[in-house]
């Protein structure tokens, strides 16, 4: 169960979905839209004497009615991929992705502390513990999730790759860890940090300022010489320049993998072994209250 290809039936008997209500709204309008497109190709005459009604002239009824089945079979085309690629982002991308996010540390053997941020059903956490497992390591990953109800799901998820040993779960603000200074070898989170400020909007400043200061968390409890690793969507480059002004070394990132219908990266970086605050640098609260 440990290898990284593996069968994506094998990892959705494990995992499940954490969100199957998008991909299968979706898939129901696919297949409304489907329907409709076949109706308008067997009924296309009858439907375009209907049109003739309320258009100037047989030419206008044929164009209205072949533009309107198109956009119909179209859209059917576009609602399939859709939810066809939230299942494939959700489950068997997942695990790919928590590979590359393993990879990206070079020697387990020394960890004895990680952190997956935003666990969820446990797919990086696992991958985690897997390779502690693997390596012959000691230590032990932390999953913590906003969610205190997730836990026992995580831990039965554990349970069925066979690493409970290695993994604990907790529930906690990513944007208050309740981790102390220099805690983690390792810290990790998959397409998590995104959603941190989601109820200001997005694309609102406030939004931002929140994800920073989950960022911000992320390297205060990283031990110097520590190794973060952030797959997450839309918003690396913000993540980059922040992890530049809190003066991280190795920041790289990965090529664009399209994920949940958006451009996704794998960011990971290394904290200073010498790493401190400085008299010209301040630690700030990144939540902005007063803002309407």
């Amino acid at each position: 169960m440990g290898k990284a290809a593996r069968d994506w039936a094998q990892i959705y008997s494990i995992y499940g979905l954490d969100d199957w209500h998008t991909p299968v709204f979706l898939l129901i309008h696919a297949i409304f839209f489907s329907v409709l497109s076949v109706l308008f190709l067997l009924y296309f005459e009858p439907i375009c004497y209907f049109l003739q009604h309320f258009l100037p002239g047989p030419s206008a009824a044929r164009f209205a009615a072949g533009f309107t089945g198109s956009v119909t079979a179209l859209s059917a085309v576009c609602l399939f991929f859709a939810a066809g690629n939230i299942f494939y982002s959700s489950v068997s991308l997942h695990w790919e992705m928590a590979q590359r996010m393993v990879n990206a540390v070079t020697d387990w053997s020394t960890v004895k502390h990680a952190l997956d941020l935003g666990c969820g059903r446990g797919i990086l956490l696992n991958a985690v513990a897997l390779q502690l497992k693997k390596s012959g390591s000691s230590g032990r990953v932390v999953g913590l999730h906003p969610t205190p109800t997730r836990s026992l799901t995580t831990l039965r998820t554990a349970g069925l790759e066979g690493v409970q040993e290695y993994v604990t779960c907790r529930a906690g603000d990513p944007r208050t860890l309740p981790f102390s200074d220099n805690y983690f070898d390792v810290v990790a989170s998959a397409a998590f940090v995104h959603t941190v400020g989601k109820e200001f909007g997005q694309k609102t400043a406030a939004a931002a300022a929140e994800r920073m200061r989950v960022l911000g968390e992320v390297v205060r409890v990283l031990k110097p010489g520590g190794v973060g690793v952030v797959w997450d969507l839309v918003h690396v480059p913000e993540y980059v320049k922040r992890l530049q002004e809190l003066k991280m070394e190795d920041i790289r990132v990965s090529e664009r993998v399209t994920a949940f219908m958006v451009s996704s990266h794998v960011v990971s970086f290394s904290k200073p072994s010498q790493h401190f605050v400085g008299s010209n640098e301040v630690r700030l609260d990144w939540r902005l209250h007063n803002l309407c």
